[in-house]
């Protein structure tokens, strides 16, 4: 049966653009539109062997690298040739290997801050200047981490370039309103075929897991739901917001310093 008439929820007809969308995160992003009745395009600098798909729907594919200014362009314009507008940008495509800020090098530090906060630049002006011109506007959601919000050790060029994107959304959400609303996701610590190797396999994966208020890593859909809800009606009223999905946050560490020693706090720090 179809989805009540008038559901919020219902993407029929709307275009939404998932950069870095044919695995993880992004992945799952795209197969929730799908799901929801977008018409979904998805870019990557390799096509996938399969794509994003929910039932019968599929996603498309445009082949770009979003580091460079240029591409980025090309990919909106070729979304609107195919589609002819543009409703929804999520800028997914990032990541960063753990490197230890002594042992970073200048080139190191400049690639990871290009991928995680002038890509999603790049591909927001692009699409801004289209969305600007249609008389629905458009809708950005940046999809930023908990790296940018607490001391990311090992990761600190990617934990600068969230906190930079963090802030980078709410200014857009300023300078291109009224007809673009710009929001982040803030992620936790999500499951996906790279979180066994970053933690070192299924025990490792098991233990940071139960750190989790909610007793679990996050998942992929789990992240997708806030970004549907954020290109929503539902959200019609929302921008320059980051929505933290993380299970609840990360226990402080002094508590488990002191339940080690059989102690707990008297009073606040």
């Amino acid at each position: 049966m179809g989805e009540p008439a008038g559901d919020p929820l219902d993407f029929t007809g709307r275009v939404v653009l998932v950069t870095g969308g044919t695995r993880g995160i992004g992945r799952g992003i795209a197969e929730a539109f799908l799901t929801r009745r977008a018409d979904v395009v998805v870019c990557g600098r390799h096509a996938p062997e399969s794509g994003p798909a929910s039932g019968s729907r599929h996603a498309s594919f445009v082949n770009a690298d979003v580091r460079h200014p240029e591409q980025a362009a090309a990919m909106i314009d070729e979304v609107r040739a195919r589609h002819g507008h543009l409703d929804v940008l999520v800028n997914n495509a990032g990541g960063s290997p753990s490197v230890p800020a002594a042992e970073a090098s200048a080139r190191f530090f400049s690639a990871v801050v290009t991928l995680n906060l002038l890509a999603p630049f790049f591909c927001a002006q692009a699409a801004n200047a289209l969305m600007q011109q249609q008389e629905s506007g458009g809708s950005i959601v940046n999809v930023a981490s908990v790296s940018g919000v607490r001391p990311s050790p090992g990761a600190a060029a990617y934990g600068a370039a969230k906190a930079g994107l963090l802030n980078l959304s709410r200014t857009l959400a300023m300078e291109w309103a009224p007809k673009v609303r710009v929001n982040c996701v803030v992620a936790g610590l999500v499951a996906t075929e790279a979180a066994s190797d970053h933690y070192g396999g299924s025990r490792g994966t098991d233990a940071v897991a139960a750190t989790v208020p909610l007793g679990r890593m996050g998942s992929p859909a789990d992240v997708a739901g806030v970004c549907l809800f954020l290109a929503s009606p539902l959200a019609a009223y929302v921008s320059g917001a980051a929505v933290e999905a993380h299970g609840g946050g990360e226990r402080p560490a002094f508590l488990t310093a002191l339940e080690a020693l059989g102690q707990r706090p008297v009073s606040g720090p």
